[in-house]
């Protein structure tokens, strides 16, 4: 059997060395994240003794991607993205380097802290948008599962080892494993992933006139394809709901701390679950055919978990809601072959802030919905509502699969062999 014809496989895809690259700078920079917003709120508890300022440190952890993916993900297009996803690492490491110094104020603290988490932005950005260069067909889809389970794992142990970090060697120990997380991402970018040149470079010896981020909403809105793809995947807005609930609801129950680390496990885990079943045993047709019915009925657990109130119902509904939201891998990955080469990085960064953005204001309307309705009830009001924004996102994915764009095979002019 020739090469191209053999079936793509984990092991295969871990087979090519810029892929492993690629995927251990994904790790050291998730898992330095991860550590860091435990760190910060220990700091900032610490020198303030205010639960509203750690919040609002934490908070700074999330929110400038909301506005780095769409002011800087074009980034991504207009430099070399190795060179990008290197200066990014080593201005990150620099950063969290200077908010590690004993006595810092507190003003310039924040300020660092959004800094280095803008500068994310781009360098994610460019990391999504060079997973389709080097790796194509199938191996692409299990390289981005491989990147999404990933992930979630460092999600699932990242808090806990954090909290040890922090334990054992304090905040500022913490936030200097963290800068050197990062920067070790640059040597690992900069030897192990090939140099491209810039996707859409700026004109030669002259300034080039900045887009407008509307410009690559045009392009999404433009494109049924992309248009209902960037839909199912913001459906995340109403699956985010339990576990920004998690904390009340495990209180509405009369259950304790360790329940609401359970809960709040219980999803991801089913995601883990979800995203290898799904790439590793569904042919990639039935999985394109079947992100409709998946986004509408990924809603449908939360539905069924106000109506059967408890924690092992919860536990396995939440993870059940998990799994079946894996269909958003391959929503990404569709969106991600679809979109232009030269505004990958565009689009891929507008897409990104407002998938955050979407879970943003689904946690935030949960919050005030649960004062009102109570957790129970707000938790069935967002699978239903879920449920009926899927229909609606179902539909036009439908449709949009006749575009000839998305049958076509992807290119291959890629690297596929390490």
């Amino acid at each position: 059997m020739s090469e191209a014809a053999r079936p793509a496989t984990y092991r295969a895809v871990f087979g090519v060395a810029e892929f492993r690259a690629l995927w251990l700078t994904a790790v050291l920079s998730r898992a330095g994240t991860q550590i860091a917003r435990v760190a910060l709120a220990v700091l900032a508890y610490q020198r303030t003794g205010s639960p509203a300022v750690t919040a609002l440190v934490y908070a700074l952890t999330l929110l400038p991607a909301i506005v780095g993916g769409s002011v800087l993900g074009g980034l991504a297009d207009r430099y070399p993205r190795r060179t990008l996803l290197a200066v990014c690492a080593l201005s990150r490491a620099a950063l969290v380097a200077l908010i590690a110094v004993p006595g810092i104020p507190l003003t310039v603290l924040c300020a660092l802290v959004f800094l280095v988490q803008l500068i994310d932005s781009p360098a994610r950005t460019a990391q999504m948008a060079m997973t389709p260069d080097i790796l194509t067909g199938e191996a692409y889809s299990l390289g981005v599962a491989a990147l999404t389970l990933t992930n979630q794992l460092i999600a699932l142990v990242a808090f806990a080892a954090g909290g040890v970090l922090v334990a054992a060697v304090g905040p500022g120990g913490s936030l200097l494993v963290n800068a050197a997380a990062f920067a070790l991402m640059a040597p690992v970018a900069r030897w192990g992933l090939r140099h491209r040149p810039a996707a859409r470079p700026g004109r030669p010896g002259g300034r080039r006139r900045p887009r407008a981020p509307e410009g690559g909403a045009r392009r999404i809105l433009a494109s049924p394809p992309l248009r209902s793809l960037l839909a199912l995947a913001l459906l995340a807005g109403f699956h985010v709901v339990p576990e920004s609930l998690a904390a009340p609801y495990a209180a509405e129950l009369g259950l304790g701390s360790r329940e609401v680390g359970l809960l709040m496990a219980s999803i991801p885990l089913g995601t883990v679950a979800g995203v290898f079943l799904f790439t590793r045993f569904v042919p990639l047709p039935a999985r394109l055919a079947s992100l409709g019915p998946l986004a509408v009925a990924a809603g449908l657990p939360l539905v069924l978990s106000a109506l059967l109130p408890g924690l092992v119902p919860a536990l396995a509904l939440w993870a059940l809601s998990g799994l079946l939201s894996a269909y958003q891998v391959t929503a990404n990955t569709e969106f991600t072959r679809l979109a232009p080469p030269e505004r990958r990085g565009r689009l891929l960064g507008l897409a990104g802030s407002a998938l955050t953005g979407a879970q943003g204001v689904g946690m935030i309307l949960s919050g005030v919905l649960a004062d009102h309705l109570g957790v129970s009830r707000t938790l069935a009001v967002a699978g239903a509502g879920g449920c009926l924004a899927g229909l609606l996102a179902a539909a036009g994915w439908r449709r949009a699969r006749r575009a000839p764009e998305v049958h076509a095979p992807a290119p291959s002019g890629a690297a596929a062999s390490g």
